[in-house]
Formats: C-alpha cells, sequence, structure tokens
C-alpha cells in the first residue's frame, strides 16, 4: 500500500476561516476526510503545525519510510533553510503544494528554499492541488 504524508505548516490549521477569499471555506480536517475517501486504496496521513522544528522532526520520522511527502510549509516555504535542509536530507520524494499561486502574490512569496529538492511543486489549484499532488505520486498498475 502506498503510504502518503501530508504536511501543513503555519497558518494552514485555519483554513475555513481566514481569508476566505484566497484559501476558501473549507476546512482542512473536511477535505481530508474526502482525500481518504477518494484515495482509499492508499494510505494517508496527516500533520500540521505552526512551529518549525515540529514540522521539521515529521519530515525526518517519515522520510525513510513513507513512500511520498505532501508538503505545503506555508510562509516557512520563505523563509526555513532548516526545512529546506530537511527536505534534502531525506530519502522519500517531497511535492510542494500551494494553495494560493504564489507567484501572484507579493514579491518574497515568488522565492522557495524548497522547491530544488522536491520532485515538483504546484500552486494555485486551491486545495485540488493536494489531490494533484496525490496523483502524481501513483505508480501505474
Amino acid at each position: 500500500m502506498l503510504k502518503i504524508a501530508i504536511i501543513n505548516g503555519p497558518n494552514l490549521n485555519l483554513l475555513g476561516l481566514r481569508e476566505t477569499e484566497i484559501y476558501g471555506e473549507q476546512t482542512f480536517e473536511h477535505f481530508f476526510e474526502s482525500l481518504t475517501k477518494k484515495f482509499s486504496s492508499y494510505q494517508l496521513t496527516y500533520f500540521q503545525s505552526n512551529v518549525e522544528g515540529e514540522l521539521i522532526n515529521k519530515i525526518q520520522e517519515l522520510g525513510f519510510t513513507y513512500d511520498a511527502i505532501i508538503l505545503n510549509a506555508g510562509a516557512y516555504t520563505h523563509t526555513s533553510i532548516a526545512i529546506a535542509d530537511a527536505v534534502a536530507a531525506i530519502k522519500t520524494s517531497v511535492i510542494e503544494v500551494h494553495i494560493s499561486n504564489i507567484f501572484a502574490r507579493e514579491d518574497f512569496r515568488h522565492v522557495s528554499y524548497l522547491g530544488k529538492h522536491c520532485k515538483g511543486s504546484i500552486s494555485g489549484f486551491g486545495l485540488f492541488g493536494y489531490e494533484l499532488a496525490i496523483m502524481s505520486c501513483l505508480k501505474p498498475a
């Protein structure tokens, strides 16, 4: 069974409440329920933290045993060399996801320290970006 972890960073616990014009009105927990049903033949896990070190610990914990990590590091994408180093250090493929189109926002959001260490990046497709990331992990039969 394919094991895929979704790791969300700071402020993504507020999905459905914060800046709904950018991030929508659905909570991630509700969305994750629909993902687990849609991709029921895969083992999906979810972790969210606002704390940089906790995100690094989770990346290291799963980074040698999972088939893929889908990572939305939030604002840490643009600031955290430590998270980028954690992604570079693991064997598991990481797919960077952003709900909003980071290139249509403030200039500082156009830089990703993580991107060069990731299998790919998905930005601007809302929560559907997570589904696209999962589909990119699926191995042909």
